[in-house]
């Protein structure tokens, strides 16, 4: 309960009290300034819970913030090692084909020939 709650329930009750008051004496402006206190107290507690509640809603907005941030920087880690642990296969791989090429040269040379003139044969124009 915040302080407009407080002072809300309060006047309220005042106001109550003021309007029986008034009744049992018979002073009609004294119920009056009893039923616009009550009024004002019921509005003062109505945006006193109003406010309580936007606060709520803060803090979980603030919760739920520092969630996402935290899982994006899971996410984050998670993408980093992926990203070193495909460097070091595309290296391990890459010595392998270099391994492979070396041992093979022939082989090697005409894959590279077959390759340069399937490029050529396919970039040349329609004639």
């Amino acid at each position: 309960m915040n302080r407009d709650q407080f002072r809300g329930a309060t006047r309220h009750i005042k106001g109550r009290a003021q309007t029986a008051v008034g009744g049992l004496t018979g002073d009609p402006a004294r119920q009056i300034r009893g039923a616009v206190n009550q009024i004002a107290g019921g509005a003062q507690y109505a945006y006193g819970r109003a406010r309580d509640r936007a606060e709520d809603i803060a803090d979980d907005g603030r919760h739920l913030v520092h969630a996402a941030r935290d899982h994006a920087d899971d996410l984050i880690d998670d993408g980093r090692r992926l990203a070193r642990e495909t460097a070091r296969r595309g290296e391990h791989l890459g010595r392998q084909a270099l391994r492979r090429a070396n041992a093979n040269r022939t082989g090697t040379l005409l894959g590279l020939a077959a390759i340069a003139f399937s490029a050529g044969w396919l970039a040349r124009r329609a004639r």
